[in-house]
């Protein structure tokens, strides 16, 4: 486009696909039938789900042959840890990572390109105005932008402002006005948290006239799909009991790790509680109970 006119520049930018192939084809065919100029993966294209080779190998033939842009988020960083020389595969520590060990296994040592991935994309149109994407926040990628934060944190989380900044990270959508940035969440195509199965993605629109606009675009797919895909690759019996609360996850698109973390992760580092119980006192809990069933345990 050098040297022409831009009179629209759409992006189209997804993340948190989380090794849900089914989810991810659903997303990209939708992409394709808008047909932005430029396509982002905002991190998350790995762990927490059954499919994480496959997704990682979509990605990479859409870069190659579409120009997509990836970038990294902390389930990369998750999985290169699990290469680390001092990774323990034994005791209840691991018991906590035994999920993503299993990721790490199943890529079969194709993990150099996630240490290459960047952590930030701009984009600057012709009036100087940026488009930044990171995965969390401008401190780092574990840090989510929510719906509940003060404009004061926001200020903080994406500093020094652009026009338009694309986090994702939360699995929960959202567009805010914060001073003269547009913040936007795309939300998750993996295992969305907002309770709408439907994955989602960003839909991100500059012209001269309105300038910097964003949408949230949600694609309907067949959730079977990815249960089948739980099973059908081990994750669901391999991966330890972490993968049952993922499955639930996904059916109830809330999510249940944190909740999990918050009540039981030090009990079971430290061997007061197996990860198995921990994990089945979640799952007997109210909100949870109408979620459970096969392929998942059955209580």
């Amino acid at each position: 486009m050098s040297g022409a006119i831009i009179s629209l520049m759409k992006f189209a930018i997804l993340s948190d696909i989380h090794g849900n192939l089914p989810a991810l084809r659903a997303v990209t065919a939708d992409i394709q039938a808008w047909q932005p100029d430029q396509v982002i993966v905002n991190g998350d294209i790995v762990n927490r789900g059954p499919c994480s080779r496959d997704c990682l190998h979509f990605v990479l033939e859409k870069q190659a042959t579409c120009g997509w842009h990836l970038l990294r988020g902390n389930h990369e960083d998750y999985i290169l840890y699990c290469a680390n020389p001092d990774f323990e595969t034994e005791g209840p520590g691991f018991e906590v990572t035994r999920f993503a060990y299993w990721v790490y296994q199943q890529l079969n040592g194709e993990i150099e390109f996630l240490r290459e991935l960047p952590d930030q994309y701009s984009w600057y149109a012709p009036d100087g105005s940026e488009l930044r994407v990171v995965h969390g926040s401008m401190l780092n990628n574990r840090d989510g932008i929510y719906k509940r934060a003060s404009d004061e944190l926001i200020r903080e989380q994406i500093a020094p402002a652009p026009a338009l900044f694309a986090t994702a990270h939360t699995h929960q959508p959202l567009i805010r006005q914060v001073d003269e940035t547009l913040v936007v969440n795309t939300g998750s195509v993996g295992s969305p948290f907002d309770r709408d199965q439907r994955p989602s993605y960003g839909r991100i629109t500059w012209n001269p006239t309105n300038g910097w606009q964003a949408e949230i675009k949600r694609v309907p797919y067949d959730l079977s799909l990815i249960e089948a895909d739980y099973v059908a690759s081990g994750f669901l019996d391999e991966g330890g009991p972490l993968a049952q609360l993922m499955l639930i996850e996904l059916r109830k698109a809330r999510g249940l790790i944190f909740r999990w973390a918050y009540n039981y992760e030090d009990a079971v580092r430290a061997g007061n509680i197996s990860m198995e119980e921990s994990v089945r006192r979640i799952m007997l809990e109210e909100d949870v109970r109408p979620y459970l069933g096969a392929p998942g345990w059955e209580l």
